[in-house]
This record gives C-alpha cells, sequence and structure tokens, in this order.
C-alpha cells in the first residue's frame, strides 16, 4: 500500500567536505515541486546543486541540477520507489567542499541523504476512497444509515424529496462488499446512481 509523508524530515550529511541538506516533504504535484525548488535555489545561493525527485499523482520527475547525469535525481526517485511512497518531493541541497566524489560517490550521497531523512519520516497509509449515491425509500434510510456508520462510511449528503437520496464516500476495498450487502437487504429497493 502507498504511503505518503505527515511532515517535511531532513537530514545532513558531510562528505568529503561536501555538505548535503536533504529534505523529504508532501507534495501535491509538480508545479508545487518546482515551486518548493526555487525558493531552496534562492535561500542558498552558494550552493553548487539543488537535485530533487518527485512522485504524486502519477507525476515523477529526477532532476540532477548540473551534477553528472543520473548520479542525483535517479537515485533519489529511486529511493522514493522503493519506499513505496507517493505524494513526496526529495530534495538535497549541496554544497562543494573541494573534492569530486565520482559516480559512485554521488549516488550514495543522494541516496543516504533521502534514505536519512525518510528515516525520521512519520508515513501514512494512503486510503483510495469511492463516492457512491443512491435513492432509497424512506423506512429504509434508517437500515443505510446504519450501514454506513458500520462501514467506515463518510455520509456527504442526504437530500428528502420523493425518496432519501444519499451520497457517501469510503475506502475502495470496501465499497464491493458494502453495495453486496446493502443490495441484499434492500431487497431490489436501492437505487443506485451511475457517474
Amino acid at each position: 500500500m502507498p504511503h505518503t509523508l505527515a511532515a517535511p524530515c531532513s537530514a545532513e550529511l558531510l562528505i568529503k567536505k561536501s555538505r548535503f541538506l536533504a529534505c523529504v516533504q508532501p507534495m501535491t504535484d509538480r508545479a508545487a515541486a518546482q515551486a518548493v525548488v526555487a525558493r531552496l535555489k534562492a535561500d542558498h545561493p552558494g550552493a553548487a546543486h539543488v537535485c530533487w525527485a518527485l512522485l504524486a499523482g502519477g507525476q515523477s520527475a529526477a532532476v540532477d541540477d548540473g551534477e553528472p547525469s543520473g548520479t542525483a535525481g535517479r537515485p533519489m526517485l529511486d529511493v522514493l520507489r522503493h519506499q513505496d511512497l507517493e505524494g513526496v518531493l526529495a530534495t538535497v541541497v549541496r554544497y562543494f567542499g573541494g573534492v569530486k566524489l565520482g559516480a559512485g560517490g554521488l549516488v550514495r550521497a543522494y541516496t543516504d541523504g533521502v534514505a536519512q531523512a525518510l528515516l525520521k519520516a512519520e508515513r501514512i497509509a494512503i486510503v483510495k476512497e469511492c463516492r457512491l449515491a443512491c435513492s432509497v425509500p424512506y423506512a429504509m434510510e434508517g437500515l443505510m444509515r446504519r450501514e454506513l456508520d458500520a462501514a467506515g462510511a463518510t455520509l456527504l449528503a442526504v437530500a428528502h424529496g420523493h425518496d432519501v437520496a444519499l451520497e457517501f464516500s469510503l475506502p475502495e476495498a470496501a465499497a464491493k462488499a458494502l453495495v453486496a450487502r446493502l443490495n441484499e437487504s434492500g431487497n431490489g429497493r436501492i437505487a443506485w446512481v451511475k457517474d
């Protein structure tokens, strides 16, 4: 099950006089990530590189920012994927210390920075929600409300007209079982609204 992060977390590494400031944080999309990176570049004008990786809503990015190709952004992105994260931005600000690390050393530095920051991060499971809507006779409203409550569904809207129209959301994994249970107890009196 994919996870995201509750809050930003950071770590600092010193490797052969180079300083690596790593941060992982929840992120919604690429535009928001680019805004964070721009702010980091403004906050750290003396930094040699601001490398970043993003996994958010089907959008991914791996940016080396002047480091040799494939030595920063891609390894950082691989850490996020390996940890099964979604909606997360990883950034590493590097202050060059005068000693070249080589390709292998750079990959280790960037992956270790992100991994160290992730060790401190609180993870939150991402639960996909499903929205459903139906109408039922007035006599079934109490049953519907009890079933929705028992299934952990969130009642979003109720409208009383000719029938009672209900709109609710619940974890996608629980939706099929709830619909089957409601259809059985409703004896064909539940009219489901298709999206």
